[in-house]
């Protein structure tokens, strides 16, 4: 019986071994003269061995599936942002890495147990204008039943050009009967700045979700509109955000610093690749008190801006220490409409450090990667003299601790009982206060008690973990029967505890049960707003703006505020007050 060359694992193994022996040493022997005889050769051989395995091999050959492992292969020991974009998969590649458009109904969708659900339309586009709502079911989409697909297939079958007509039906939480919608696809445009508004004492707020085409244009569109507000200073938010173009970085950069300033240096092999960015126009804002928020999600892009505004003593940076990716990718035509990805460079902030916290290069002698030794992690200094440092990521200004919810918290939200119940609340009560000021009563918080009362949400605490790690030891050293009753009777004891979580962690879980109930009408802007009153690096951010001397001792490297250390340290800020 023939096989496929993806279903046989000797043969993958054979084709990605070759690959690699031969490929990469064309790829990293490369030295322009007395190594062009070297690639010739050895894409000759790779091309040979590929024809003869395609004609002789024993089983059936899928060439395209062959020749897609073997690139992989090849790019594997590289670094994970150096990849092969085959025609098949372009649509999705500039989705993701450079246009925000695409045609379709404005919807996020999840598979729960076989269960198309809508997870979120988007505010103003088809789904949303249709009321479709979080937590429908989709049946049918065209009247093909949706049993057996998986969210790629829905998601394709949902996106099509602008204008079409796409009937769906859908099934509602306590309504008997389905619901037929006809639907016109729209051009779903996904801003990059999913939010701004004001904050309190006259302070801007910008939410930057990603650096995708007309990025900047969008960050200055939204600075021009809070400029009517007489601002006092702006926070611009680039937590989650995970890059894209390095440079619409620059020029969001260039909307806070003067003309000719160096934002970021970017330096390759190939010198075609090293290249000095500079601000080129004069700035919207250069002296408006100025704010970054960054987390361990910020990366890339966002931290060519907050590393720039920090080496530049432009911007106080607040929150948690950044991803660390300091790579810059670019990409190459390849034959037949595909595409490759290649890591060109790293990137340096004004003060000549590159904050790139794996090295790929150095792997252990296992091929895992390793981050950047604390022993070659090296001091630079901003503008004014303060110390930053460069090999693991942005180090903010202003150290807080971030949130971490407790493992209840997290098993409501992770088995959809939070999302359920805000279902369940949206069908019930057509409206509600408005995002910023709505709060869920004690009555309310005890309907979802008992709501909760026909679900499992059980979890292991860590202390259960360990104390089954520890009868697990009893046991293989044959003592389990002299410390079984010990052991039981403090699982009993832990078990009753876990009860009371419920109310222990009351406000935490009214916290997330509010914002995902908020979303149900006000989407994800509203989501935002009503997490401002908890949201603790924004009212760090309000305290500093707020107080220019702080503000100024911050940038000054004076005072009591002081710029975060080396890895492992965490300095907290005080006014002093």
């Amino acid at each position: 019986m023939n096989k496929q060359s993806g279903s046989n694992p000797n043969f993958l193994k054979l084709v990605k071994g070759f690959i690699l022996s031969a490929v990469l040493i064309s790829f990293f022997s490369f030295s322009y003269v007395e190594d062009l005889f070297q690639v010739s050769k050895n894409l000759d051989i790779f091309a040979a061995v590929y024809k003869q395995l395609s004609i002789n091999y024993v089983d059936d050959v899928n060439s395209s599936e062959m020749m897609k492992i073997g690139i992989d292969a090849m790019l594997e020991d590289l670094d994970p942002y150096t990849e092969y974009i085959p025609e098949s998969d372009i649509e999705d590649y500039k989705l993701k890495y450079v246009s925000t458009q695409y045609g379709g109904i404005g919807a996020t969708i999840s598979n729960r147990d076989g269960k198309v659900i809508v997870a979120e339309p988007y505010q103003g586009f088809p789904a949303q204008k249709a009321d479709i709502r979080a937590g429908d079911e989709l049946l049918e989409i065209g009247g093909i039943s949706l049993k057996g697909k998986n969210n790629e297939q829905v998601s394709s079958m949902l996106k099509g050009s602008k204008g079409t007509p796409v009937k769906l039906l859908i099934q509602r939480l306590n309504t008997p009967k389905s619901i037929e919608i006809n639907l016109v696809r729209e051009e779903i445009r996904q801003d990059n700045v999913t939010y701004f508004g004001m904050l309190d004492n006259n302070v801007g707020y910008i939410k930057l979700d990603k650096f995708l085409e007309n990025s900047a244009q969008e960050v200055r569109d939204a600075l021009t509109e809070l400029k009517k507000n007489n601002l006092n200073g702006l926070v611009l938010d680039l937590r989650f955000n995970g890059g894209g173009i390095l440079q619409e970085a620059v020029k969001i950069v260039n909307l806070f610093v003067d003309k000719g300033v160096t934002v970021v240096i970017q330096k390759g092999r190939n010198r075609d690749k090293s290249i000095t960015y500079t601000t080129s126009n004069n700035p919207e804002e250069p002296d408006l008190p100025l704010v970054v928020l960054v987390n361990n999600r910020s990366a890339s892009a966002s931290e060519i801006v907050a590393g720039s505004l920090q080496d530049l003593d432009r911007a106080v940076v607040i929150g948690q220490r950044s991803f660390g990716k300091g790579l810059v990718q670019q990409t190459f035509n390849l034959p037949y409409n595909s595409l490759v990805k290649v890591t060109v460079a790293k990137y340096y902030t004004p003060s000549g450090r590159c904050i790139q916290a794996l090295d790929y290069t150095h792997r252990d002698s296992d091929g895992t990667v390793v981050k950047v030794a604390d022993s070659l992690i090296t001091e630079y200094k901003t503008k004014t003299g303060r110390s930053v440092y460069d090999g693991s990521g942005i180090f903010p200004d202003i150290f807080v601790k971030p949130l971490k919810y407790s493992l209840i918290t997290q098993t409501l939200a992770s088995k959809y009982h939070v999302f359920d119940y805000a279902t369940q609340y949206r069908n019930q009560n057509p409206t509600i206060a408005d995002a910023k000021t709505f709060k869920l009563t004690d009555a309310e918080f005890q309907n979802f008690v008992s709501f909760l009362s026909k679900r499992d949400y059980s979890y292991n605490s860590r202390i259960e973990k360990l104390l089954n790690e520890v009868r697990d030891e009893a046991k293989r050293e044959s003592k389990l029967g002299e410390v079984s009753n010990e052991l039981e009777a403090l699982n009993a004891r832990i078990s009753n505890a876990k009860k009371n979580d419920l109310t222990l962690y009351k406000e935490e879980i009214k916290k997330v049960l509010e914002a995902e109930i908020v979303s149900r009408y006000y989407f994800e802007k509203g989501r935002l707003e009503q997490n401002f009153k908890y949201d603790h690096d924004l009212s760090e951010s309000l305290k500093v703006i707020s107080n220019k001397s702080v503000l100024a001792s911050i940038l000054n490297g004076e005072g009591t505020y002081k710029s975060i250390g080396k890895p492992g340290e965490d300095f907290s800020a005080s006014t002093g007050k």
